[in-house]
C-alpha cells in the first residue's frame, strides 16, 4: 500500500518544514492586495507562515514580505495579516 507524501513548506519567519495544512498561506497577486489564503488555492505568488504567534510578530519585525515578494509591501498589510490571525484565534 502506498502512502500518500504529505506536501512540505518552509515558514518564512522560522524557516522550519512543516506539513502545507498546519501553515497560513499569504498571497500576493499580480495586481492588488496581499491577503492571507485560507483556501490554499489563489492564484499568485505565495508565501508559508506557521500558524503560531511568534512568527506572525516575526513577520512585521523583520519585513519579511519585502523580502519574500521582492516587492514594497505597506505597513498596513502586515498590520491586516496581524489582525486576521489574531482574530481567528
Amino acid at each position: 500500500m502506498k502512502t500518500k507524501k504529505i506536501p512540505m513548506r518552509m515558514c518564512i519567519a522560522c524557516r522550519e518544514m512543516k506539513p502545507k495544512k498546519e501553515m497560513l498561506r499569504i498571497v500576493k497577486p499580480k495586481e492588488g492586495e496581499v491577503f492571507i489564503d485560507y483556501s490554499g488555492k489563489a492564484a499568485g505568488r505565495g508565501a508559508y507562515i506557521c500558524d503560531d504567534p511568534a512568527c506572525i510578530l516575526k513577520l512585521k519585525k523583520g519585513k519579511l514580505l519585502h523580502k519574500t515578494f521582492s516587492a514594497d509591501i505597506p505597513a498596513s498589510v502586515y498590520d491586516k495579516v496581524e489582525e486576521e490571525f489574531f482574530a481567528k484565534k
